[in-house]
């Protein structure tokens, strides 16, 4: 039987909405959608680079609960509201996935909150030992 467990980050928005940071089904780890939020202080920086820094440490953070590492990243999604944003993003992005070369995806949306300037979800793939 799969064993399921929910990863909670303490953000607000988790309780809110009813959702969780993360979901570990199996060897399977699901990061939701990951924004910007420092969620000690629920603040959120007005600069892209910054908010892509602080969704790294967010999804970082869950994928250590899930005992995995950025290593075991097999999919990332890029969700922005404005395209022009996503190229400053990328020496933080290739610092988390440059070795590990996840299947990848940017898409161009709304966001939940207008401060948002891109979220970011994973999934990846523990290893079974």
């Amino acid at each position: 039987m799969t064993q399921r467990h929910s990863v909670l980050s303490g953000s607000t928005f988790e309780e809110q909405i009813g959702y969780a940071r993360a979901v570990i089904d199996g060897d399977w780890v699901h990061v939701s959608g990951t924004t910007g939020f420092d969620y000690t202080t629920m603040t959120i920086s007005d600069d892209v680079v910054e908010q892509a820094e602080q969704s790294l440490r967010n999804i970082e953070a869950a994928l250590t609960e899930a005992k995995c590492t950025f290593a075991d990243v097999v999919r990332v999604r890029y969700l922005l509201p404005d395209r022009a944003d996503f190229e400053p993003c990328w020496p933080a992005l290739r610092r988390a996935f440059g070795e590990v070369r996840p299947a990848a995806t940017m898409l161009m949306c709304g966001l939940a909150d207008p401060r948002m300037k891109i979220e970011i979800e994973v999934y990846a793939r523990r290893n079974p030992a």
